[in-house]
């Protein structure tokens, strides 16, 4: 959350010259909502299937650059239909993400005391971003650009 994946992955898209997809914003065209309303309204457990749904679509329909909601990779066939794909997890610890989202933008998951749910999350994904990931790029202190490079290299890439 607010690691900067939709900035980076668009960039990363134009310097490979080729498309952007990001899975979140299929979702809010899908269902004509946001996601803070999808879960208020329908609860977590209803938008992980809906985001299911939406990551496998991409998947099958797109094969350019594809950002991924944080929570995307809970579930387990997601993380098998991201085996063997150039996959980037893109890091940062607490203190980034405070001075980058202060914490209190439309997150549903970070409500009550965002700096211990953002804690709490990490420490439950961080492993399974671990699993699926080819490449880890820390973002902290660096400038879109900067992650975007660093991406590049980490998957041996060549700029279109």
């Amino acid at each position: 959350m607010g690691v900067g994946k939709s900035t980076v992955g668009e960039l990363l898209a134009r310097r490979l010259g080729i498309g952007y997809r990001d899975t979140d914003e299929d979702i809010v065209a899908a269902e004509g909502r946001e996601i803070a309303d999808i879960f208020v309204a329908d609860g977590e457990a209803a938008f992980r299937e809906i985001e299911k749904r939406a990551v496998r679509q991409a998947l099958a329909e797109h094969d350019g650059v594809l950002a991924l909601g944080g929570g995307a990779v809970l579930d387990a066939d997601t993380r098998a239909l991201l085996a063997g794909r150039p996959v980037v997890y893109l890091s940062m610890d607490v203190e980034e993400a405070v001075k980058r989202t202060g914490l209190n933008a439309a997150r549903p998951l970070l409500a009550i005391n965002p700096r211990k749910q953002w804690r709490e999350l990490m420490e439950a994904r961080r492993h399974l971003y671990e699993e699926v990931a080819s490449a880890v790029v820390a973002t902290d202190g660096r400038t879109p650009e900067e992650v975007t490079q660093a991406a590049l290299d980490a998957l041996e890439l060549k700029e279109a």
